[in-house]
């Protein structure tokens, strides 16, 4: 047994997966006489699909049920069993568990729930449960899940408590929700989506999303892969395979839930900004998955990237019979990210010479009621072959003089000719189901939807896809003016030194942290009284800022502590006296370490930049508009570390504000290069120092294009690693 238990451990994981997805004999534990019990539904659905191996039915209480023999314990079965189902009480599942490894099961699937979901003691026998499989060299699958599909004709595997049992198909799909997985079930059935496999994984005690991606990475069947997830087991792993996938196989998921935020994430902007929503998005980004916001839409863009190829461009031709339609689709395609190009003039001939009737040639282009099919088939076939235009969606209101089963064949026709040319068609037939079946053959179905947007919805998320896939993915620059170990030696010595766990830098070491980095940091006095601040104004030159000094007070605005383009000396001593009166009202003068003197900058965009850390992400970078107001605007992004060349600019260009950098109503662009050196910098700089909890540059004034940038405000905690 231990020479099998080994070979068993050192199998790669596609491997170990083949028994849980494509098992040649199942034993279903707890198998029921009892109709409606989800032991005699998972034994039914098993007949039901014509699963081409064998089955057991388990259960100690019954000498048969559905008319196949039954046995007292998986012990008893007389031949081996590649996959056992185990649905019986939670108090028995460890025994039974136990039992299938003594027996040499290769995989199980714990339907049962009653584990991590349920409290202290249910996470104390998930445990135990994953240690039994782990004894015997099982994959696990759940517990608390609703099971896994196989469509392929040779497998027909049905170990669900699902009754639909989806077409074949070349779509993946992982749920961590039983109840979602059941509904997604039907709607894929309902739009004929073929699916190869299902997987629901339930509380991922050992088979995790991450698993199920690499499987289906090297599955010839799956084309597209759909995830309904709640949470990140190993986010970063996640990111990785993932990226590596999507290259090949698009990867589209839905999200809910939140990520857990880091303990310490209120004590700055960036980590009050970086919410679990914007963390997700910055996961998905850089793993080029294709986020949706709901079920619906996750399979309306399954329908298009599992029957047409990808669009090349954002190029769109729509033709209708109706107008109305035909322009509302017009300004939500525009909306969307995708351009409507009018026909050029030799088009415009071609399509005038098909039509009897009087209209303009407009993209879109509105045919009328009275179209025929034939007319309808002329301008698809034109446009199929039109290099002007990367995707085509034909929108039918009925009822017209043309019926809805004419339309359908008009387009399924054309199919073929649009799949020769590698261009996307997808229809709308508004307010019509059970079409599509009647759009085009096996190998050329047609997508439809209800509604026009959402046909161009999944248009526009397939184009931004398909744009993703042709940025080069950058490298890590190497910056030879980095001095590491002065950085290393500085935050060993502060460590050492600290008589806590998490402090913030004073502002003398944040400025020879920054500059053991070439970050550029403005240049900062610290005075420790009116004189002292009035003396360095005079020898750095007015104007300055004057600014509190304090270990313990992060936002300085809050309490009065900011005094900025101040003009005189006298000023100058006013300031420090009005911030130290200010403290002593609030009863927090003893908090008050003096106070920095600053240059004062001018004439500047204001950003922010700062990292967090996240329990399950790690370091996140963050960029975004900056100033007094960056919380209330709440315009950033934000990206895992590390960042390449091309990611640093990627995360500046996808704020908001990002056009304010190449110049808006006469004022000069900005230097943008210098900002993507700045993040690249704080990115090494982390890389070196994982004692950085926490860090705001905030704000960074950027300036006109060739001049750089200035950290005006630096914050920077640091912690000991554990």
């Amino acid at each position: 047994m231990a020479d099998v238990l080994k070979k068993k451990k050192t199998r790669p994981s596609i491997d170990t997966l083949t028994p849980v997805l494509s098992p040649r004999s199942v034993a279903v534990i707890g198998a029921s006489r009892g109709v409606g019990t989800l032991g005699h539904i998972i034994l039914r659905s098993l007949l039901d699909a014509d699963f081409t191996g064998v089955i057991y039915p388990v259960n100690p209480n019954a000498e048969a049920t559905m008319s196949i023999k039954t046995y007292p314990s998986v012990l008893d079965v007389p031949g081996d069993v590649d996959l056992a189902i185990i649905v019986v009480p939670t108090r028995a599942v460890l025994t039974v568990a136990d039992e299938c490894g003594r027996k040499g099961v290769r995989a199980m699937v714990v339907i049962s729930d009653g584990f991590r979901e349920r409290g202290p003691i249910g996470v104390k026998n998930e445990s135990l449960l994953r240690n039994i499989a782990r004894k015997y060299g099982m994959r696990l699958v759940g517990p608390n899940c609703m099971g896994v599909i196989n469509t392929d004709p040779a497998i027909n595997l049905n170990a669900t408590f699902s009754k639909v049992f989806p077409p074949a198909g070349n779509v993946a799909f992982l749920s961590q929700s039983g109840a979602m997985g059941l509904v997604t079930l039907r709607h894929a059935s309902d739009l004929n989506i073929g699916i190869s496999t299902f997987i629901s994984v339930g509380n991922r005690a050992d088979v995790s999303t991450n698993d199920m991606l690499e499987y289906w990475e090297k599955d010839e069947v799956t084309k597209v892969i759909l995830l309904y997830l709640e949470s990140f087991g190993n986010p970063r792993r996640f990111a990785r395979i993932a990226k590596r996938i999507s290259a090949t196989k698009p990867i589209v998921a839905v999200k809910s839930g939140n990520t857990p935020a880091g303990s310490r994430a209120a004590l700055s902007h960036t980590g009050a900004l970086a919410t679990p929503g914007i963390v997700s998005e910055a996961l998905f980004n850089q793993a080029g998955i294709i986020r949706v916001d709901s079920v619906e839409e996750l399979f309306d863009l399954a329908a298009l990237l599992s029957n047409q190829p990808l669009p090349k461009g954002n190029r769109i031709a729509i033709v209708t019979n109706g107008g109305g339609p035909g322009t509302m689709s017009a300004d939500f395609a525009e909306r969307s990210g995708l351009a409507l190009p009018q026909f050029k003039k030799e088009t415009a001939q071609k399509i005038s010479a098909m039509i009897t009737r009087d209209i303009r040639i407009n993209n879109p282009l509105d045919l009328t009621a009275g179209a025929s099919p034939d007319v309808f088939k002329k301008v698809l076939s034109m446009l199929a072959t039109d290099p002007n235009y990367d995707s085509v969606l034909t929108i039918f209101i009925p009822p017209t003089t043309m019926g809805t089963n004419e339309m359908a064949n008009a387009i399924g026709d054309v199919a073929p000719l649009f799949a020769q040319q590698d261009k996307p068609i997808v229809s709308c037939f508004i307010g019509q189901h059970g079409i599509i079946e009647k759009l085009g053959s096996k190998r050329h179905y047609v997508p439809t939807y209800l509604f026009p947007e959402d046909a161009i919805r999944a248009i526009s998320r397939a184009t931004c896809h398909n744009n993703l896939l042709k940025i080069p993915k950058g490298v890590i620059p190497e910056l030879g003016d980095i001095r590491k170990e002065e950085a290393r030696a500085l935050i060993d010595k502060l460590l050492a030194e600290s008589k806590r766990g998490a402090f913030w830098l004073n502002t003398i070491d944040i400025a020879t942290l920054l500059g053991c980095y070439g970050i550029n940091f403005i240049e900062t006095h610290v005075a420790r009284t009116s004189r002292d601040a009035e003396d360095i104004a005079s020898n750095i030159g007015l104007p300055v800022v004057v600014k509190l000094n304090s270990s313990t007070i992060l936002h300085k605005t809050e309490v009065g502590g900011v005094m900025v383009d101040v003009r005189t000396r006298s000023k100058v001593g006013d300031a420090f006296n009005d911030i130290k009166e200010q403290l002593v009202v609030l009863g927090r003068e003893s908090e008050m370490d003096g106070v920095m003197v600053q240059p004062m900058v001018k004439g500047s965009f204001e950003t922010i930049v700062g990292v967090t850390q996240d329990k399950l992400f790690g370091p996140l970078i963050m960029f975004g508009t900056g100033g007094i107001y960056s919380e209330l605007l709440n315009d950033v992004s934000v990206r895992l570390h590390p960042l390449t060349d091309l990611s640093a600019e990627e995360l500046i260009d996808s704020i908001k504000m990002a056009k304010l950098f190449d110049g808006f109503r006469g004022a000069p662009p900005s230097d943008k290069k210098s900002l993507i050196d700045l993040l690249l910098r704080l990115s090494a700089l982390i890389e070196d120092i994982p004692e950085i909890a926490e860090l705001d540059f905030n704000p960074v004034k950027v300036m006109p294009k060739g001049q750089g940038y200035t950290v005006v405000d630096a914050r920077i905690l640091v912690t000991e690693l554990t």
